[in-house]
């Protein structure tokens, strides 16, 4: 299952290309190609460390990145003031790179550009909240007064640094609205559409699985145990009750495979 894992996190690409178009966040740039994975992760790992292991993994393969340090907690005065996620020398270049994996859900009522748009299934996120808070805290990070120490141990200095994201995304777009063409973020992001409990009723033919959190990473398979339509959707039910959105897989009669959000909005 790991390995599963890594392929679908090294086949997810990255949400934009144009380094001018997203706040001028440069991203990381790596040519990767599937490897067997061999590394050990600790029980409990919350899905953006997990991410950040696979990474960590992806870059060891190259000889040309040499990575200096992991999830670097900057602290002043006994306070944590944040995390540096990976200082590495790329081409003997110093990189600061910070590493998102995200879940966004387009809904054209929130904002009024394309990145307002995607908000996180549950409604509790959005993009233009992740992109804020790196742009504002996460990146200038490196230049604080606290993380001087930190670097001088590196023999670096936040002026000779240049700062990349590594930031990949899954995207849904409505049932409704499929053909939506993304002219800012990477189209090749959407993976699948989302629906509500309105629109259940038109898959009543169809099986479903529902994949633990860190599968949400794969793409969808048929080697699973599928779920007749009437016990999705009393599983669904209980978590759309407690407001929590189910990311599934669904199938089709005809084998077709989809990646759906089934949402409690």
């Amino acid at each position: 299952m790991l390995q599963k894992r890594y392929e679908g996190f090294l086949n997810t690409p990255c949400l934009w290309h144009n380094t001018s178009s997203v706040l001028n966040l440069k991203q990381f740039t790596i040519a990767s190609k599937p490897h067997t994975i061999d590394i050990l992760f600790e029980p409990n790992l919350r899905l953006g460390k997990y991410v950040e292991r696979l990474v960590a993994f992806e870059l060891s393969l190259h000889n040309n990145i040499s990575v200096l340090a992991e999830n670097i907690q900057i602290q002043k005065d006994k306070t944590t003031l944040g995390e540096l996620d990976c200082l590495l020398l790329k081409n003997k270049q110093p990189i600061h790179l910070e590493i998102i994996y995200k879940f966004y859900l387009y809904d054209d009522s929130v904002g009024t550009s394309e990145i307002d748009h995607f908000i996180g299934p549950n409604r509790r996120d959005a993009l233009t909240d992740k992109l804020t808070k790196l742009k504002e805290k996460q990146l200038p990070l490196l230049y604080a007064n606290a993380s001087k120490p930190y670097l001088e141990r590196l023999n670096l200095n936040c002026k000779t640094i240049e700062q990349q994201v590594y930031f990949k995304a899954q995207l849904f777009v409505p049932f409704s609205k499929q053909n939506i063409e993304l002219k800012t973020l990477n189209s090749n992001c959407i993976v699948g559409f989302y629906i509500n409990l309105n629109n259940l009723h038109k898959f009543t033919n169809c099986k479903f699985y529902i994949p633990c959190k860190k599968d949400w990473l794969l793409q969808p398979h048929t080697n699973v145990n599928w779920l007749d339509f009437y016990t999705f959707k009393k599983i669904a039910r209980d978590d759309l009750e407690q407001k929590f959105s189910t990311l599934c897989w669904i199938k089709y009669n005809n084998g077709e495979l989809k990646k759906v959000f089934l949402v409690w909005w």
